[in-house]
């Protein structure tokens, strides 16, 4: 049976579900998820994230982490983590980068925070003959200084969607039409997380919210703010939420989120606002575009330098990938880097305060 019939006997034993249900069964459920039976990464996945477009990408992070160790004393003792590793890239490519500062491979204990065995496999070959732990959640990371990395994490996050309904707020849910799944709204009613929004919302306009998110960053904000580190969060969205973001993704184009649940990926915009407000007692960077971060990182001086030895078709993917990277009218904007550290330290290097 597929995902999509069984979703549609639960709805139609026990009414219908929320979005934020919805995303997460779609994409982890043990069986049938999206993200527990597959790589969806690359040319012959459904979408393809920064760390596979360019090794800068990672390089660059991972040199900003280690000159945040540096400006921290330099703890002989800190766990370097990342959220949903992807194929590994990423942490690969920052710790070539940052292995390269004096006892920074030596103090560092790897931690992926990953649950699909899938990807967990490739990790495992990205990262072969290095020490690495894998868990299922944040708070299974361990005590020391967080040295964290976020790239494209919290997009798929489950959301919940409301719609403003004059003072009130009606929840999209997903149900049925005869047998197949349909959104819809739930009658309108009072919501006291959303009460600020009303100063900034008209009739109709929708806003999303993700606890789960919140309850992530309040982890690792906590860490931060009472044993040091820093992270670096990258993604899409902006400071505050608005408008409906959910988007389903199958080889690289958009579809119907709810025509095939478990084969398509499902994200949704980042409210950094939201991530902001739940990493304190940790202090927060301003809200960067990904281009600017990147630029303040010497990322056109870094390709220069491949480029020097490259030509033809290699020389014009590099320089197709800086571009990608960026520019502002491609990931240059789109992307966000919120930073979170201690109260009493910098930001992390390519952020400001």
């Amino acid at each position: 049976m597929s995902l999509g019939a069984d979703l549609a006997q639960r709805i139609a034993a026990a009414g219908p579900i929320t979005v934020a249900d919805f995303m997460e069964t779609a994409l982890l459920h043990p069986t049938k998820g999206y993200y527990t039976t597959r790589d969806p990464l690359g040319a012959a996945g459904d979408f393809t994230t920064a760390p596979e477009i360019s090794q800068m990408f990672g390089e660059l992070m991972g040199l900003s982490l280690a000159q945040a160790w540096l400006d921290q004393g330099a703890p002989p003792d800190f766990v370097l983590a990342e959220l949903g590793p992807g194929r590994g890239t990423l942490m690969a490519d920052a710790l070539r980068a940052a292995g390269r500062v004096p006892g920074f491979a030596e103090a560092a204990r790897v931690v992926l925070v990953e649950v699909s065995p899938a990807l967990r496999a490739r990790q495992k070959d990205a990262l072969a003959g290095m020490d690495v732990a894998w868990v299922d959640h944040v708070d299974a990371l361990p005590a020391g200084p967080l040295f964290l990395l976020a790239n494209e994490f919290f997009d798929a996050l489950p959301v919940r969607q409301f719609q403003r309904a004059g003072a009130g707020w009606r929840e999209r849910c997903v149900g049925l039409e005869g047998d197949r799944l349909r959104f819809g709204w739930s009658p309108v009613g009072p919501q006291a997380t959303l009460a600020h929004r009303l100063e900034d919302t008209a009739e109709g306009d929708i806003v999303e919210t993700c606890a789960l998110a919140a309850g992530v960053v309040a982890r690792i904000g906590a860490q931060i703010a009472a044993e040091g580190g820093a992270a670096v969060i990258i993604d899409y969205g902006d400071w505050r939420s608005q408008g409906d973001t959910l988007q389903a993704l199958r080889a690289h184009s958009p579809v119907d989120p709810l025509a095939a649940p478990g084969s398509a990926d499902l994200t949704a915009h980042v409210d950094f606002e939201a991530l902001a407000r739940a990493s304190a007692p940790a202090a927060h960077s301003r809200l960067t575009p990904q281009g600017v971060f990147l630029e303040r990182l010497g990322i056109t001086d870094r390709a220069r330098a491949l480029a020097a030895n490259l030509a033809g078709a290699a020389l014009d993917s590099h320089i197709a990938a800086h571009r990608r990277l960026t520019h502002p009218e491609e990931m240059g904007n789109l992307f966000k880097v919120l930073g979170i550290y201690p109260p009493a330290a910098a930001p992390p290097p390519g952020l400001l305060p």
